[in-house]
């Protein structure tokens, strides 16, 4: 977590740059990371966690976004992602200082937007917020609204 006032949207995907290295993805070699800001600025962090049982595996976006509402944050401005595939030893195979994209990988001009389920997840706790897909090489890519990603978001609203 990371207090902080308004920063710029290169400097949330810098935080999710730096949360993917904790990534554990020892099966996809991809390693996501995510920063989350809530409407007082606090920056909640979270990197992809992959299981055995596939289906166990949880994104980065759901970590941050868990790990902010454990914390007491209930409102939410923006999100920046970032997915950077790694070879099977482990070393980057997009990176800042000079791409060296092979096929398995992501277009280093492609940003990276969150899953379906992450989708529906960031719309129950955070609604319209601000998504920033970064690009492999960790610059600011593509930015939507979640209402772009998630058109006719499944919306509970609880009767009283």
């Amino acid at each position: 977590m990371v207090s902080s006032s308004q920063i710029s949207r290169e400097e949330l995907v810098a935080l999710a740059v730096e949360v993917s290295k904790n990534a554990v993805a020892h099966h996809s070699n991809f390693h996501v990371g995510a920063a989350l800001e809530s409407e007082d600025g606090t920056i909640y962090t979270g990197c992809n966690v992959e299981s055995d049982s596939y289906g166990l595996t949880i994104c980065a976006e759901r970590v941050a976004l868990t790990k902010a509402l454990s914390e007491g944050a209930r409102s939410f401005t923006r999100i920046a992602i970032i997915g950077i595939q790694h070879d099977k030893n482990g070393n980057p195979i997009c990176e800042a200082d000079g791409c060296s994209c092979s096929g398995e990988a992501i277009s280093p001009s492609e940003a990276l937007g969150p899953c379906g389920a992450c989708r529906q997840l960031l719309w129950d706790h955070c609604r319209d917020i601000e998504v920033i897909g970064a690009t492999p090489k960790g610059e600011v890519g593509k930015v939507w609204r979640l209402a772009e990603l998630l058109p006719d978001a499944f919306n509970y609203e609880k009767k009283t």
